[in-house]
């Protein structure tokens, strides 16, 4: 949600931004809401400090005087509750107005109407070059039986179970992860995977108030208020709503492992063989709260970081600068990283690293005090992917493969998997 006297300043800049974006605005009926709801509590209060008068001069009226002045003491009651009314009418309508909003973009974002618009900004290390037939990750896993794909019999379609030493690889690169952000400063968390479907509003993903946009991509349990989460960004996002902080806690720097859960009906047909779009899986998020002149900062070591665990994971992978009609509602700028997957000959994503300004804060009303001035600020908050499994596993596997079938094992994470170098066929 942006700031209201923001909007009032930069009306123009607002509407391009959300042009941009792909999102209709309408700031002019914002606007004029906005005055005729300070209007109406101006008048509201004019009534009741009447109403509040009169019942003070009632006690000392003479006989004769007070009937008229309970009649209009009444009266400014009435005229009080009936702007109660109103007023609460047109604030659930600006409200609504506001959360229609997006994010502004960052000046230099790539304008764009979809991913084709998008901009390759850097690029690390080779593509691999085999000198055979390289098999794909889904066919590499079958034919070793590191996995079950048949498991779908039960639990329905994009569904997976890893077995043995495979099994055993997704929770090292876990915890490589997670020790790597615990050196970093990050707070390891574990995060529940329920949540209510405010927590999924507040986040800002998208347009409105109305739960039902969630149907298509949020699993709700039925007969409860809760719902499962696509990532512990949600949960991270509400977990300090409501507080002031104070300068000094921040920055707040979470390091959340969690199950995830996603309905994928937007990828129908899209990746149905193997891993890369399943309905649960498991992640480990970056999510940062910051002070607003520190926003960049968080944002290059979430990126720098995301680097890192690729390079240590030995991937080939590109960085992508989204462009303003593929980088959301909330964010301000976002930057994909993205590994090189041999088999399919392009880059596949594997994180976003999103600034998202005090947009998220605003909603769940997340603040500090500033040390100076004692004066409360919105905070600014960010995240990126740390890994997400099994994703990785699909240029992993296809990268580190051998001519006979096995899979090496990239060197830092080689401790994780006492010692072992290489999943054998």
């Amino acid at each position: 949600m942006l700031d209201k006297n923001y909007i009032l300043e930069n009306v123009e800049k607002i509407e391009t931004s959300a042009k941009n974006k792909g999102f209709k605005v309408d700031l002019k009926k914002i606007i004029t809401l906005g005055d005729e709801i300070a209007a109406l509590k101006t008048e509201h209060q004019k009534h009741l400090a009447e109403k509040n008068q009169l019942s003070k001069s009632i006690q000392n009226a003479s006989a004769d005087e007070r009937p008229a002045m309970i009649e209009k003491s009444k009266k400014a009651g009435e005229n009080a509750k009936k702007i109660e009314l109103d007023l609460e009418t047109k604030e659930v309508e600006y409200t609504e107005l506001m959360l229609h909003v997006p994010q502004v973009h960052f000046d230099d974002a790539p304008i764009g109407k979809d991913d084709t618009g998008n901009v390759v900004t850097k690029t690390v290390g080779e593509k691999t070059k085999f000198d055979f037939e390289p098999k794909d990750h889904y066919t590499l896993l079958e034919e070793n039986d590191w996995a079950n794909f048949n498991i779908s019999e039960i639990t329905g379609p994009r569904a997976y179970s890893l077995k043995g030493n495979a099994a055993r690889l997704e929770l090292a690169i876990h915890q490589f992860v997670l020790d790597k952000l615990m050196d970093k400063g990050f707070t390891m968390m574990t995060v529940p995977a329920l949540c209510k479907p405010q927590a999924i509003l507040d986040a800002g993903h998208f347009p409105g108030s109305d739960i039902g946009a969630l149907e298509s991509d949020v699993y709700f349990l039925t007969g409860t208020d809760l719902c499962l989460a696509g990532t512990s960004e949600i949960v991270l996002n509400s977990l300090h709503r409501g507080e002031i902080l104070e300068e000094n806690q921040l920055p707040k720097l979470y390091a959340g492992y969690s199950p995830c859960y996603r309905k994928e009906a937007g990828a129908a047909g899209k990746d149905t063989r193997g891993l890369v779009r399943v309905h649960q899986f498991s992640k480990v998020e970056q999510f940062v709260y910051c002070k607003p002149e520190e926003s960049q900062k968080y944002f290059d070591k979430l990126l720098t970081t995301l680097e890192e665990i690729m390079m240590d994971l030995e991937l080939s992978y590109q960085l992508l600068e989204a462009c303003t009609g593929d980088m959301g509602f909330n964010k301000m700028r976002m930057i994909d990283v993205e590994a090189w997957v041999p088999t399919q000959n392009k880059y596949r994503e594997l994180g976003s690293c999103s600034m998202i300004g005090d947009f998220q804060a605003r909603r769940t009303n997340t603040r500090y005090r500033a040390n100076a001035d004692g004066k409360v600020h919105y905070t600014h908050t960010l995240n990126n992917t740390g890994i997400a499994t099994p994703r990785v596993l699909v240029p992993l596997l296809e990268n580190h493969q051998t001519k006979d079938g096995d899979v090496k094992i990239p060197t830092k994470l080689q401790p994780y998997m006492h010692g072992l170098k290489t999943l054998k066929a």
